[in-house]
């Protein structure tokens, strides 16, 4: 993937609405998403339309992999003929359990919204028409064409907001790499210092020791040496924002890939920090792990 070149990752937040109507219903379509450890679908369709919502979370389920869903769809009617009736059992039933849900959500605290004469005649069973059936039938397959073109919108804008992840992301891996560079610049300036450091103590050591082994004493200052080279953390460092970039170019949803290399990015920092013995390598640590808490938020919106 060239510089200034990004690929359309995919955002988990998203947003589609539209409308339609047709035989003498009209609709409104509402689908929504936000950032989710899976894909959890939550539907509100009306349940008088046989198949509708199984169907509906099938086609979602193929497209989406990650993200929490909101489809809602409400259907009215445009005009109410004499054809229609109640069904006064239905509706003793559903007023029933309307109360019954109003009560418990007083008694713990909640305020819910009046429901609506419509409301109620959406749901199943309270009213009958003699053409009823045939026209859930005949709705059907009209409503399930509608929901592709909406999740296509619905795609198209998670797809948009996954560019703008790119750009954001692949600009702080451009301050990781920087940093990178910089802390090895720091760490070869150190080196010098660090070896006459460790001459140093070797002298007062043998100076002010009785019978001292030069030989142990110089293999265990070579081991704290060893012990606060960051070579490695930044080699890894650098292998890491190679996986990252890979990643935004990869195909399919990459947002679980992203959230482990995130941990393995903070893992090498904060090693860094530990290591750096070095006012200027502590500093270029701690800018690194606030660039990369940073990508860590971002990469929660990636699907």
């Amino acid at each position: 993937m060239r510089k200034g070149e990004f690929r359309v990752i995919q955002s988990m937040t998203g947003f589609a609405a539209g409308k339609g109507a047709e035989a003498g219903y009209s609709w409104a379509w509402d689908l929504r998403s936000v950032n989710g450890k899976g894909l959890d679908l939550r539907l509100r369709v009306p349940d008088w339309i046989e198949g509708l919502e199984p169907k509906l979370r099938e086609k979602l389920s193929k497209a989406l992999a990650r993200g929490n869903v909101t489809l809602s769809l409400r259907v009215s009617r445009e005009e109410v003929t004499s054809q229609l009736a109640v069904n006064e059992a239905a509706l003793s039933s559903a007023i029933t359990a309307l109360k019954r849900i109003e009560a418990e959500a007083m008694e713990q605290g909640l305020s819910l919204a009046p429901s609506t004469p419509s409301d109620i005649l959406t749901l199943r069973g309270v009213y009958e028409t003699a053409s009823n059936e045939g026209e859930s039938k005949s709705l059907l397959p009209i409503l399930l064409n509608e929901a592709e073109a909406l999740i296509a919108d619905f795609q198209v804008m998670r797809g948009r907001e996954g560019t703008a992840l790119a750009e954001i992301l692949t600009r702080q891996l451009d301050e990781v790499t920087a940093l990178v560079t910089a802390s090895e610049d720091a760490a070869t300036a150190r080196r010098a210092e660090a070896a006459a450091n460790l001459r140093a103590a070797l002298a007062r050591v043998i100076e002010n020791t009785d019978n001292v082994d030069e030989g142990r004493v110089a293999q265990e200052l070579a081991m704290i040496a060893v012990k606060t080279d960051v070579t490695e953390e930044l080699d890894r460092l650098r292998a890491h924002v190679s996986a990252a970039r890979e990643l935004l170019g990869a195909k399919g949803p990459v947002g679980r890939k992203f959230d482990f290399l995130m941990q393995e990015f903070n893992r090498e920092a904060n090693t860094l920090c530990s290591k750096a013995q070095s006012p200027v390598l502590t500093r270029i640590g701690l800018e690194m792990k606030t660039v990369i808490d940073q990508m860590r938020e971002q990469v929660q919106n990636v699907e």
